[in-house]
């Protein structure tokens, strides 16, 4: 297991050993292998862009070591791409949820360290994209084609992370509206505690998330569909 916190071999003998029936199977243990990993560190988007990378690099190692002629490597990728994004879909509601509690605490989206994380929850689509773009420039010439046509379908169809980080910033910035109309305050002080302790507290709120990627997706269907 590296540094990320995954186990890249565990993940390369399952795109290894795949077959084209598999499909599915490879989305969820990525989505899961994705999770645990984010799970295990403070949510920074340094922390997101390692687990990706780790994640497409494994991928692409798997896939290009499978025999089966019967197997399409792009929807093999493909699945590796959604089971990345589910993982990051659940990262942003936890997100969510951890600005929410500071908006009803009573903290202003003005405060220069909100602002900084409403950004990064705006930024999560570009920083997935962005992420397993540089992590397949070392992944072959076998499979660049791929990783390539994966990348423009996503971005031409947009994900469910850019989809449901849409919907929360759009939340976030209505709830704080009522916030200030009901005149909720809080003291510089206890805005700074709170903010300083930001990544591990979405962290912490991560761990805390059960079974919620069915509703969290219909979200992020919503989202998507308001974007257009």
């Amino acid at each position: 297991m590296n540094k990320s916190g995954i186990d890249q071999d565990a993940l390369i003998a399952k795109f290894a050993q795949a077959t084209a029936k598999q499909g599915e199977t490879l989305r969820k243990t990525v989505s899961e292998a994705t999770l645990r990993a984010l799970q295990g560190r403070e949510l920074t988007l340094d922390n997101i862009r390692k687990v990706l990378k780790s994640v497409t690099q494994a991928a692409s190692a798997g896939a290009a070591q499978n025999p089966a002629s019967t197997v399409d490597v792009e929807a093999m990728l493909g699945k590796a791409f959604a089971g990345m994004d589910a993982a990051l879909l659940q990262t942003v509601e936890a997100q969510r949820k951890a600005l929410q509690q500071f908006i009803d605490q009573g903290l202003d989206l003005k405060d220069k360290q909100m602002k900084g994380a409403l950004g990064h929850l705006e930024k999560m689509e570009d920083v997935f994209f962005t992420t397993v773009s540089k992590a397949t420039e070392g992944a072959g010439s076998t499979l660049q084609a791929p990783w390539q046509q994966v990348l423009q379908s996503m971005k031409g169809k947009g994900t469910d992370t850019g989809a449901q980080a849409g919907a929360a910033v759009e939340q976030l910035v209505e709830r704080a509206r009522t916030a200030l109309r009901d005149g909720r305050a809080t003291s510089l002080s206890a805005t700074q505690a709170m903010m300083d302790s930001y990544a591990a507290l979405v962290s912490g709120v991560l761990i805390g998330m059960s079974d919620g990627l069915r509703p969290v997706a219909a979200r992020a269907d919503a989202g998507r569909a308001r974007r257009r």
